[in-house]
């Protein structure tokens, strides 16, 4: 049995069982990825998989009890490997955020500018996903931080702390019959074709949820992840965008107008998340501090080191 093999077998279930997908996430080939299985499943004389063929359908009950014990080893043969990264590189590396577009593109530009003054032999690396895909990234300790305004909450294996609060707003083209509301609402805003973020990021979950409440099903014709796509149909005249607002700043040559909408919809807020009881460098506490000076540091550290009761937990006062 090697570390390989358990990588496979945690890769496969988070790919859904395309052993393609495997093989290009751990650059090998699926050949290789098919034989690691076979020779792993000799070993413990058990089938791992539910197969149909040649394709793999699932997990066996021995296949989700190895499954956990291998996701249990590779965490901490990661925390062996970072606890010797930490204390060997104090004050360079490379610092990994998870983020959607929106916070990559609106929210982090003047936090990383300040940061890259702090830290300068620092390198950083955004990886853009939805908040599914960083919450999976910063639980499997593949990034640093993860930032988002859904799913970060009431994950038992992240830390999460809050940032800032944001409203959604609306983009119109120039002449918009909406410009002329007194008052705009969910109501008039029904009437009209509406372009906005797909399903679970940056808070769609809030746009849904007003329109039910007030018994109106909105006519969305258009779903993105990016916020410029959003405004790119939006110029098009495809119909009404609805944007988080830090991504509706227009300059004076736009052909859009931007109408107020926060008492449309809830307040989303932006989270910060950490993986549970991993051990930081200290420009990771630092970055926090950059974001929102009014976390509490001694706070983040208790929240972030603290885990299931039965791991005990090391706090070296990185």
């Amino acid at each position: 049995m090697n570390f390989q093999q358990l990588k496979i077998i945690r890769e496969a279930a988070r790919c859904e069982f395309n052993l393609t997908e495997v093989a290009n996430t751990l650059f090998t080939s699926q050949s290789g990825v098919s034989r690691h299985i076979r020779d792993l499943e000799d070993e413990l004389g058990v089938d791992i998989f539910i197969r149909r063929g040649k394709r793999l359908l699932g997990m066996t009950e021995p296949g989700k009890a190895l499954l956990t014990i291998a996701e249990r080893i590779l965490d901490e043969a990661s925390r062996v490997r970072r606890l010797a990264d930490v204390f060997t590189n104090e004050t360079s590396g490379v610092l990994t955020i998870a983020t959607t577009h929106t916070q990559a593109r609106y929210s982090l530009p003047k936090v990383i500018k300040a940061f890259r003054a702090l830290w300068p032999q620092v390198r950083l690396e955004l990886n853009q996903g939805s908040p599914q895909e960083i919450v999976a990234m910063v639980s499997a300790g593949e990034a640093d931080i993860g930032i988002a305004s859904e799913q970060l909450v009431n994950q038992p294996a992240l830390a999460a702390f809050p940032w800032f609060s944001w409203h959604h707003a609306l983009l119109v083209p120039k002449g918009h019959a909406l410009e002329q509301e007194p008052q705009l609402s969910l109501t008039a805003l029904s009437r009209y074709p509406l372009i906005t973020y797909r399903q679970g990021i940056t808070g769609r979950s809030r746009v849904d949820r007003a329109f039910q409440a007030a018994g109106l099903k909105p006519d969305i014709i258009l779903s993105a992840q990016d916020s410029d796509v959003v405004k790119t149909y939006v110029e098009l005249g495809l119909g009404v965008g609805i944007l988080a607002d830090q991504a509706c700043q227009l300059d004076a040559q736009s052909s859009l107008t931007r109408l107020d909408a926060h008492h449309l919809f809830e307040a989303s807020t932006v989270w910060l998340a950490l993986k549970r009881g991993q051990l930081q460098r200290n420009y990771v506490w630092q970055f926090l501090e950059l974001c929102n000076a009014n976390l509490s540091l001694e706070e983040i550290k208790r929240q972030a080191l603290s885990v299931q009761a039965e791991e005990p937990v090391i706090d070296f006062q990185i």
